[in-house]
């Protein structure tokens, strides 16, 4: 009986403690919703000051919770959709500045927001130019994207970044195959406007591969 109440006790603590994990700075829930908001529905031409206003607002949760690898990851998840919108090399700063948040926030929870910080170094170093221009590199893109799956094997993210990386390796059909595991992921509680915008990512995603198959 005692054993059976002891299981019990460690089971509660373990999901207690998962849900204290989940649950986010409401900052940078509002955050979240900003950023599907730039990312999904700004106009394109609007997208760079869209963008440039929530660098500077992640900024301040981040120097608000410098010890917080959640605020990292979305400060940089920001800097990279801002180096997006403005393009060019004058973008490139802003993404070594992504970079080094995201390996600052492994070195102080690689777990944290399930592997956002695998997934979103994935797709910055298999999307930024490689030497001589920018830091990109598809060997590392590969480690970080397989990484963030072994952490979040049916997450929309992780799954939509791989197939996105295996379809410009060239390799359609392992693409379509992520594209559809990413299509057929649990949605998120709360994020709803972004699982919208990423599964028109996945549609436009698997049209491209079927037409390289």
């Amino acid at each position: 009986m005692k054993k059976w109440i002891f299981l019990l006790a460690a089971f509660l603590f373990a999901v207690t403690t998962a849900f204290a994990d989940d649950a986010l700075d409401p900052a940078i829930v509002q955050l979240q919703h900003d950023w599907a908001k730039a990312n999904y529905h700004a106009a394109k031409d609007q997208q760079e000051a869209a963008f440039k206003a929530l660098t500077e607002k992640a900024h301040q949760i981040t120097a608000s919770s410098p010890d917080k690898a959640e605020a990292m990851i979305w400060e940089a998840i920001v800097l990279s959709g801002y180096a997006k919108a403005k393009g060019g090399l004058g973008a490139l700063k802003f993404a070594e500045q992504a970079r080094d948040l995201l390996l600052a926030s492994l070195k102080i929870n690689p777990q944290a927001l399930q592997g956002s910080a695998n997934t979103s170094l994935g797709s910055l170093y298999y999307k930024v130019p490689g030497w001589p221009i920018g830091f990109g590199n598809h060997k590392k893109a590969r480690e970080h994207l397989e990484k963030s799956l072994q952490i979040n094997p049916t997450g929309i993210d992780p799954n939509y970044f791989y197939a996105d990386f295996l379809l410009e390796e060239g390799d359609a059909d392992k693409a379509i195959e992520y594209f559809n595991k990413a299509l057929n992921a649990p949605p998120r509680p709360g994020r709803e406007d972004a699982d919208e915008g990423r599964r028109a990512d996945i549609a436009e995603g698997l049209k491209k591969a079927e037409k390289k198959r």
